[in-house]
């Protein structure tokens, strides 16, 4: 019975475990259906980047960044969605498909907590690291957030008349993400740290030894010049801060 009962245990730790399965046998680009608001996830595999640029102080050093592989919002959060999910539309720019904005931090955390609780899966803001992999679609490494022309991948405030739109309307990067440069501002999970002097190399969030009176956001906004929609541009917050070209999108992770 015994010798039975341990040769069970071998085989049961030998077959593969169907979650992590779930998660490390996914394809670039996979996409998820939430089955409540209908929001799109996208699969971005695990790997390794440079994370960084030589542009400004606050993007240096480069530094090598390698992490697990991760769900993220094929969109940012559109107005939709925010409704289902916590009631009311704090956005200036009033359309169901337009990204929601005037969101501060505290509230885009939220919005992702109870997401996440209502699917039994882990969701939040995505870190620093994660926006900018995913941005690169990994080791690409493009001035924005996809390839070809500015206008093309992005609303900023040479082609936007000065407002938000619908989200998934320009080019998707190599990972079929969609108005990560461009459309509104990202919050992201960070503190802001003035450099990437001892950030973290796995992924996760820089939230030790910085300023958490400020939150990170990325990837610019309708009304800005090309230089704010890089792949590598950093931009800060007050946590409390509610501007209309600031929004957020997703990540849902296994931890």
């Amino acid at each position: 019975m015994k010798a039975g009962m341990g040769l069970l245990i071998l085989v049961l730790r030998l077959m593969p475990n169907p979650v992590s399965q779930a998660w490390a046998d996914q394809v670039a680009g996979t996409v998820w259906k939430e089955p409540m608001t209908g929001m799109e996830f996208v699969w971005v595999p695990g790997g390794c980047f440079q994370m960084g640029a030589d542009e400004n102080r606050s993007e240096k050093p480069i530094h090598e960044v390698c992490m697990r592989g991760f769900w993220l919002g094929r969109h940012e959060v559109t107005q939709r969605e925010y409704e289902q999910v916590r009631g009311g539309n704090p956005s200036y720019f009033k359309e169901d498909d337009h990204p929601v904005e005037q969101v501060n931090w505290d509230e885009a955390s939220d919005f992702a907590a109870q997401l996440g609780k209502k699917n039994r899966r882990l969701m939040r803001l995505p870190s620093e690291a994660e926006w900018e992999y995913a941005c690169r679609a990994g080791g690409q490494h493009e001035t924005y957030c996809g390839q070809g022309k500015v206008a093309d991948l992005g609303w900023f405030g040479g082609n936007s008349s000065t407002r938000t739109h619908a989200v998934g309307q320009k080019l998707a990067n190599a990972w079929g993400l969609y108005d990560m440069s461009g459309n509104v501002w990202e919050w992201v999970q960070d503190c802001w740290h003035a450099d990437y002097s001892g950030a973290p190399v796995d992924g996760s969030a820089w939230v030790g030894n910085g300023n958490c009176a400020q939150r990170a956001s990325r990837g610019g906004g309708w009304f800005d010049s090309l230089p704010f929609l890089r792949a590598a541009y950093r931009n800060k917050y007050e946590p409390s801060s509610r501007f209309f070209y600031l929004g957020f999108r997703v990540v849902m992770t296994q931890q």
